[in-house]
């Protein structure tokens, strides 16, 4: 843990800088991916949804901007409330769009990349001040803890689309020690160390599961291996605002102080 606090101590000012990146990267692909297939992401909706030129641009436009304008927003720290709300409604416009409600792999990530965006509004939150500024009490600041306790629940549900079935001892070993960590991210205990585990694992996940630059483009596999790269990425993103904020006041951790 000493070594841990180290890391973290030399890293605070890199890891939201990093956390914002990395959450931000699933809609930045999204967006230059309607730029570069204009025309195909135009002809799906036309043709899924039987409507005419006009709605399948007026589509591909909405994505393209209501992604790309939002991000840059978060990077440069400009009216992220706003940046963040647009973000919201264009996760809901694609559920809808491509029909993905009832797709439980989509809606996992889906709410994910909510709560990943829930986090990042924390950070971007001024503490609240109150008459009792200073003194530590689990009633400050309700909303933001309660906001974090969201987060970081939705967060970790992405991670029942990676469990592995198959019965062999690596399988068992990697769901045992990954259910254990998002049961502490998400109960709010040792929450630092436990995200922080579960971003190394995420990452290796990621670069051995999801490597698209070893597919020809030409492939509809390229495509498919690169959305769910990034949309991991957007889940590391998450995680590394809880390594960076903590568990907040409505966590194991919080009540472990108050002990």
């Amino acid at each position: 843990m000493y070594y841990f606090n180290q890391f973290l101590q030399h890293t605070k000012y890199i890891l939201p800088h990093a956390a914002r990146f990395c959450l931000v990267s699933t809609f930045i692909e999204d967006g230059i991916r309607m730029y570069m297939q204009w025309n195909e992401q135009r002809q799906y909706i036309m043709s899924s949804w039987g409507v005419g030129w006009f709605i399948g641009t007026l589509f591909v436009i909405i994505n393209l901007f209501g992604q790309l304008i939002p991000c840059t927003m978060i990077l440069l720290r400009k009216k992220t409330e706003y940046a963040c709300g647009v973000l919201f409604f264009i996760i809901a416009f694609q559920v809808v769009g491509y029909k993905t409600l009832w797709s439980f792999r989509y809606s996992l990530k889906s709410c994910a990349l909510v709560g990943g965006l829930i986090l990042l509004l924390v950070e971007n939150r001024k503490e609240g001040r109150t008459l009792f500024a200073g003194v530590p009490t689990m009633h400050n600041n309700a909303p933001k803890n309660y906001m974090q306790l969201t987060g970081r629940v939705l967060l970790v549900i992405m991670f029942l689309t990676i469990v592995r079935y198959d019965i062999s001892i690596s399988s068992i070993i990697q769901n045992l020690i990954g259910g254990i960590c998002i049961c502490f991210v998400a109960v709010g205990f040792k929450t630092k160390l436990s995200a922080m585990f579960l971003v190394l694992y995420l990452i290796c996940i990621n670069v051995y599961a999801n490597s698209f630059w070893l597919v020809p483009n030409t492939r509809a596999l390229h495509d498919f291996l690169k959305y769910d790269f990034f949309q991991t990425m957007s889940v590391i993103g998450g995680l590394l605002f809880v390594v960076a904020l903590g568990p907040g006041g409505v966590s194991v951790d919080a009540r472990k102080k108050e002990w």
